[in-house]
């Protein structure tokens, strides 16, 4: 699945221009993350259109790219976030980054890991994680 980041100014206004062009492009935004690092600011972002939000932001002036990530569904039980990153970390995957995903009843997430074919192939042979595809996250 393709995460689009987008380098921002932290200023007044800047988040709202991203928003908009993506709004006046039909592109839906399913989950974000934004992130301060003093001056900018990076915003994360699983899109509806991926390829076309960066084409456009892109054309607007903004430093945005694209990024694969994985999106993995949680039963909802005590642990299974626990359960997720022990596996990741005994098979020596790193978790770089973790957002919240909207999935209905269970909770979901969205990583970036050192090695997301890996994680994803671990995960899903565990038995008690299922890694998303892109379409049905985009179609959250």
């Amino acid at each position: 699945m393709k995460q689009l980041t987008v380098f921002i100014e932290n200023r007044i206004g800047r988040l709202e221009q991203v928003t908009e062009i993506l709004k006046n492009n039909n592109i839906n935004i399913v989950c974000l993350s934004l992130d301060d690092t003093g001056d900018y600011g990076m915003l994360r972002m699983i899109v509806s259109q991926p390829s076309q939000a960066v084409e456009t932001l892109v054309d607007a002036g903004f430093s945005a790219m694209l990024t694969d990530v994985t999106a993995i569904k949680l039963p909802h039980h005590f642990g299974m976030l626990n359960k997720l990153s022990g596996l990741l970390s005994d098979n020596g995957i790193d978790i770089k980054y973790m957002y919240a995903l909207n999935s209905g009843a269970d909770a979901a997430v969205v990583i970036k890991t050192s090695d997301d074919a890996k994680s994803a192939d671990i995960l899903v042979a565990s038995g008690d994680f299922n890694v998303l595809s892109a379409v049905d996250v985009y179609n959250m």
